[in-house]
């Protein structure tokens, strides 16, 4: 059997792989336990609890890292507040979230706009991407702050922090691209199936 033969079953082994994987994928998330298994932060509980619960453990503050959590403070509209991770920051005053149950109930969003609109510029205040507008939302919401993960003196987040995945292709075209990279794989030696 060449390698190519070989390369060939090991990306259909990947993707039938893959695709039994996919209705995990598809699972309804909770803003709360999505943010602690992307950001590493252990807090457990209601979204309006993770700020008071952070205290002593974590340290808090209100400017933007990688890998923070934004606390959301409870309101009319959102009784158990919300948490989302900071994927990226784009300036003092715009970050990237990802988070969970947000614009639609149970799903994830990756680097969605949120933008602080507080009058004192301290992230106490912001609009964050809402999928059905396909904008900021016009509502603003109230924030405790960041909380932040394990970091070194520089600031910057743990090593040990999980990586961010941002990859929202299908498992099916990832699968397909895992077969079009082994069929193109070079030939070196091993048998030839021409005689």
């Amino acid at each position: 059997m060449n390698l190519k033969v070989l390369a060939a079953r090991f990306a259909l082994v990947v993707t039938c792989g893959l695709m039994a994987t996919g209705p995990a994928a598809a699972q309804f998330w909770q803003c709360a336990p999505y943010a602690r298994e992307i950001s590493g932060i252990d807090i457990h509980g209601n979204a309006n609890t993770w700020w008071g619960q952070a205290a002593g453990r974590y340290e808090r503050g209100n400017a933007p890292r990688v890998g923070a959590v934004l606390a959301f403070k409870a309101t009319h509209r959102m009784r158990v507040g919300h948490v989302a991770m900071v994927s990226r920051v784009v300036s003092d005053r715009e970050v990237r979230l990802t988070h969970a149950n947000w614009s639609r109930p149970g799903r994830v969003e990756t680097d969605v706009r949120a933008v602080d609109v507080s009058p004192n510029n301290d992230w106490s205040e912001v609009k964050v991407w809402y999928a059905p507008q396909g904008d900021l939302g016009t509502s603003s919401y109230p924030t405790s702050g960041f909380i932040y993960a394990d970091a070194d003196a520089a600031g910057a987040p743990a090593a040990a922090q999980p990586a961010i995945v941002t990859d929202t292709r299908s498992t099916t075209a990832l699968a397909n691209m895992a077969i079009a990279a082994a069929a193109k794989a070079p030939v070196t030696g091993g048998l030839s199936l021409e005689q």
